[in-house]
C-alpha cells in the first residue's frame, strides 16, 4: 500500500504537527500497534527525490542500478516506442502569470481537454522529429528524435517551483535550445484555444503553456518481479509512472473503474478490486497518488482528507479481509512536505503488519513513532524483501 507522498515536515501553524499526525486514522494506528513500524531511506543518497526513484525502492529495485529517467518509464506505460536516437520528456501542461509558476498542473486538467490541447500541440509543432503524445490530466509526454543532446540540459520540474518567476528556471546548458523553444511556442499555440476560453469563462484555470523535464533516453531492463522474489504480482494506480513500472516488472497493471490521481479517486472501488485480484495473485500492489497532489497544491485540508480516505476505505478493508497468511507493507513513497510543495529525500515511516511481524511499541502510523521504535532501513529496496520473507 503506497500512499504516495503522504510523510511530511511538522507544521508550525498546526501545533508542530504532520498530516499524518493531524489525520484520524484509526484503522492505521491500530496496524501500527499490532505490528513493526520504523524508518526506510527510499531515495537513495545523491539521487533526485522522485516518485520514480522512490517506487523502484518500494518494488525492491535498487534506484542507483535501474533509473535510466522517468519520462521513459512513463512512455513505457503509454505505449509510446523509444527507438536508438529517441528521448523523451515528460511534457506538463502549466499555467503561468506574471512571469510566475501560477499552477504545475493547470488547476488538475481534465484528461479530455488536456487531450485536446495535446493534439493541438501535435498538429502545430509536431514534426517527424518532434511529437506529442496525451497521457492522464497534465502529465503527458514529447518525443524527440536526433536530439539526444537535450538529455544534457538542466531542467527544473515545474512543481519545485510554485509562485517563483520562470525565466530562471526554464531549460539551459548544452542542448537546451530547442527545449526552450518548444516551450515558448507551444504558449502561442494554447493561447487562444477552445479549451483554454471556455477554462476562463468558467473560472478555472487555464494551460498557458508546456513545461519539459525529466528527460529519458530509454527503458531500463529490469528482471521480473517473479524472478527476484519468486511472487507473481498486480499493481492498481492512477498514474502511468507506476503503471509503466509495473509492466516493466512484470506486473499485471489492474483497470479498476473510478481509479484517478486525486482526491476524486474510488477509494473503495480500488481497495475492493485490489482484493479480488489478491485471490489470484501473491501479491497486489494499491497505489494511491492523492495526498501527494494535494501537498504540491499546498493543501493542508486536502492532504489530510486523502490519508483519513486512505484509511478510512482502504485500510479498514485490508485489516478486516485476513486470510490465512495475509501480510501488509504500508508506506510512503517519500515526503511531499506542504511548506515546500515538493518532494523530498528523507526516510519515510513504513508498517509492516500480519503473519511474523510482532509489535515494537508504536501507537500510530506517524513520522515521529516511527523514528521512536529505532528501527531504520537504510537501503530501502530491501523492505520488499522483508514483506515476502525472502
Amino acid at each position: 500500500m503506497i500512499i504516495d507522498g503522504a510523510a511530511g515536515l511538522p507544521l508550525t501553524e498546526r501545533g508542530g504537527k504532520t498530516c499524518l499526525e493531524l489525520a484520524d486514522t484509526p484503522n492505521l494506528d491500530a496496524m501500527a500497534q499490532e505490528g513493526s513500524v520504523g524508518l526506510v531511506r527510499t531515495v537513495p543518497e545523491g539521487m533526485e527525490a522522485s516518485s520514480a526513484c522512490a517506487c523502484m525502492s518500494v518494488l525492491g529495485y535498487d534506484a542507483k542500478v535501474y533509473y535510466r529517467g522517468r519520462a521513459g518509464i512513463e512512455a513505457r506505460s503509454m505505449g509510446i516506442p523509444i527507438d536508438s536516437g529517441d528521448v523523451v520528456f515528460r511534457c506538463n501542461l502549466v499555467a503561468t502569470r506574471d512571469g510566475r509558476m501560477w499552477d504545475y498542473s493547470s488547476g488538475h486538467i481534465s484528461t479530455d481537454e488536456a487531450q485536446a490541447l495535446i493534439a493541438a500541440l501535435e498538429e502545430s509543432l509536431g514534426s517527424d522529429k518532434v511529437h506529442f503524445y496525451p497521457g492522464v490530466s497534465y502529465r503527458h509526454i514529447c518525443k524527440l528524435k536526433g536530439r539526444e543532446d537535450t538529455l544534457l540540459a538542466i531542467c527544473t520540474p515545474p512543481h519545485d517551483i510554485p509562485g517563483k518567476p520562470i525565466d530562471g528556471f526554464m531549460p539551459r546548458g548544452q542542448g537546451s535550445d530547442l527545449l526552450r523553444d518548444l516551450m515558448t511556442w507551444s504558449e502561442v499555440v494554447l493561447q487562444e484555444h477552445p479549451v483554454n476560453v471556455e477554462r476562463r469563462e468558467r473560472g478555472d484555470i487555464p494551460a498557458t503553456m508546456i513545461w519539459l523535464f525529466w528527460g529519458s533516453g530509454k527503458v531500463p531492463d529490469m528482471p521480473a518481479f517473479n524472478q527476484v522474489y519468486g511472487v507473481d504480482g498486480a499493481m492498481t494506480s492512477g498514474v502511468d509512472l507506476l503503471r509503466g513500472l509495473a509492466q516493466m516488472v512484470g506486473m499485471d497493471v489492474l483497470d479498476i473503474p473510478g481509479v484517478t490521481d486525486g482526491l476524486d479517486n474510488d477509494y473503495a472501488a480500488q481497495a475492493v478490486g485490489a482484493l479480488e485480484v489478491l485471490k489470484q495473485h501473491d501479491l497486489v500492489v494499491i497505489h494511491i497518488e492523492a495526498p501527494d497532489e494535494a501537498a504540491h497544491d499546498g493543501s493542508v485540508e486536502d492532504k489530510v482528507e486523502a490519508i483519513q480516505r486512505v484509511d478510512r476505505e482502504v485500510i479498514s478493508r485490508l485489516r478486516s479481509w485476513q486470510p490465512d497468511g495475509l501480510r501488509v507493507l504500508v508506506m510512503p513513497d517519500h515526503p511531499t512536505p506542504i511548506k515546500t510543495q515538493t518532494h523530498s529525500p528523507e526516510p519515510v515511516p513504513f508498517l509492516l503488519w500480519g503473519g511474523g511481524f510482532a509489535a515494537n511499541g508504536a501507537k500510530r502510523f506517524t513520522e515521529s513513532e516511527a523514528e521512536n521504535t529505532g528501527l531504520f532501513i537504510d537501503q530501502g529496496y530491501n523492505i520488499m524483501g522483508r514483506l515476502i520473507g525472502v
